[in-house]
């Protein structure tokens, strides 16, 4: 055996497992089937663009990066204070965007790779892997878009059915086909203008597209009469994860749900209107708002605008959204079905398998949620894996800290009946109920911050 530790999966959970193994001297075989030879079984899953490792597919963005107030943020922490590779990829390859951490997807998947080929003891094998390995260690962290002969061999092993619900993708327009002289820039509330000026912007990264309310009303009726994607027969039944709504199910829930969602316009002062067809002020009946999605700032994400609708749908109708008129799109919305397991049932508190031990999962098959979550549960696997690959003692992460409360959650704390995938929050947190409401969060992260920094020194290096 060339190798002490098998990763199957090289998106961002096994990128970030393989990280923290080989920099610590295990010799690791990181297996990927993208950019496979045919008769290697190489393929891509119905998400992915391209072959580059820790490829992002849904957004660019890797949420909140406040560290004080976002329980998303204190996981970047935790993860930069463990060492993460992605963490430190994102932080490379930061493009605008207020207070959240959005990154250049070509440049994030970049540096990750060069850095994960870089090292001496990590063997990158462009290959399909068909069943879970008989022995010796491994870690599946292949997403929730495994591959029909893997998941079979899984399901197979775990005596269970994967659950599964529908995750769609945002589309993304050309910068240079928008019309500036209806959409304008702002951040909503002027939020993260701060953060977004260290970053090199000018604290107003989000381009804004105003609607009426007859717009609006139209806009609403489109979707609701749209082509959609048809369901294949294995779909059917298949839930949606409310973090990631296609903006047609959101508008089936009520004439008002965008406009409380993804389309809110308070917070948006339209600098170039004040008329009646603005009932609040300034503020527009409803928003469109585009995110910055690569470092040169030549494309624009529709943020929240996941769509099962069908493509020449979208184009048509993005473009009655006044400002994307002319809209050129680099990609269109898309809808793919997730897959994870049942793992506060499946799976033991070191992640492992309980019917086989030797194998471990990491990322959103696990049943965690989100870029930042995966790669999160990636890196604790790998150290994991090589605590036990060395003999040394292993400690989990506090459940105060965010990296403890996620793992405690996929791994037992869930109900194992009502289980499903779960970002990280503060309601997976120990609670703080003599602490007031208002400042609770700031008393969350300081908790977590400190009970960090006494586990990191348990952690081998």
């Amino acid at each position: 055996m060339d190798h002490d530790v098998h990763i199957i999966g090289g998106g961002l959970a096994g990128s970030e497992a393989a990280w923290q193994l080989a920099r610590r001297g295990v010799r690791v075989r990181l297996s990927e089937m993208r950019g496979a030879p045919a008769e290697c079984g190489g393929e891509r899953s119905p998400a992915h663009q391209g072959d580059a490792l820790a490829e992002l597919v849904c957004s660019n963005s890797l949420r909140s990066d406040d560290s004080e107030k976002s329980a998303v943020g204190l996981l970047h922490h935790e993860m930069r204070a463990c060492g993460s590779l992605i963490i430190a990829a994102a932080d490379t390859a930061r493009v605008p965007a207020g207070s959240a951490l959005a990154v250049d997807r070509d440049v994030f998947s970049a540096h990750i790779e060069a850095a994960l080929t870089s090292q001496p003891t990590l063997t990158l094998v462009r290959e399909r892997v068909d069943q879970l390995p008989s022995a010796g260690l491994t870690i599946i962290a292949t997403g929730p878009l495994t591959a029909e002969a893997l998941a079979g061999s899984i399901g197979a092993a775990t005596g269970a059915d994967s659950l599964a619900f529908f995750d769609a993708i945002a589309p993304i327009v050309h910068r240079d086909s928008i019309n500036m002289d209806i959409a304008w820039m702002a951040s909503r509330w002027d939020k993260g203008a701060e953060a977004s000026i260290a970053m090199g912007g000018d604290g107003r990264d989000y381009i804004n597209c105003p609607m009426d309310r007859e717009q609006y009303a139209a806009f609403v009726q489109g979707l609701l009469d749209g082509d959609k994607t048809s369901f294949k027969e294995w779909e059917a039944n298949t839930p949606y994860f409310n973090g990631c709504m296609p903006i047609e199910v959101m508008a089936e829930r009520g004439a008002e749900t965008l406009r409380f969602g993804p389309m809110k316009p308070v917070g948006l002062d339209n600098p170039r209107s004040i008329s009646p067809e603005y009932p609040n002020g300034r503020w527009p009946y409803a928003v469109v708002q585009l995110r910055q999605d690569n470092k040169l700032g030549t494309l624009w994400n529709m943020v929240g605008f996941q769509t099962k609708l069908k493509h020449a749908e979208q184009v048509r109708l993005f473009r009655t959204i006044p400002g994307l008129e002319n809209a050129e799109f680099a990609r269109l919305g898309g809808l793919h079905r997730n897959t994870f397991l049942n793992s506060p049932t499946l799976l033991d508190r070191q992640l492992r398998l309980k019917s086989a031990p030797h194998i471990r999962f990491a990322g959103q098959i696990t049943g965690c949620e989100g870029y930042v979550e995966s790669a999160s549960v990636g890196l604790l696997a790998g150290m994991m894996a090589a605590a036990e690959f060395t003999g040394s003692g292993w400690t989990a992460p506090p459940r105060t800290t965010a990296l403890g409360g996620l793992l405690a959650h996929i791994t037992g704390d869930a109900e194992a009946e009502t289980f499903q995938p779960m970002n990280i929050n503060f309601g997976l947190f120990p609670t703080l109920d003599d602490v007031k409401k208002k400042i609770r969060k700031e008393a969350y992260t300081s908790r977590a911050k400190a009970d960090l920094a006494v586990w990191l020194p348990t952690v081998p290096a």
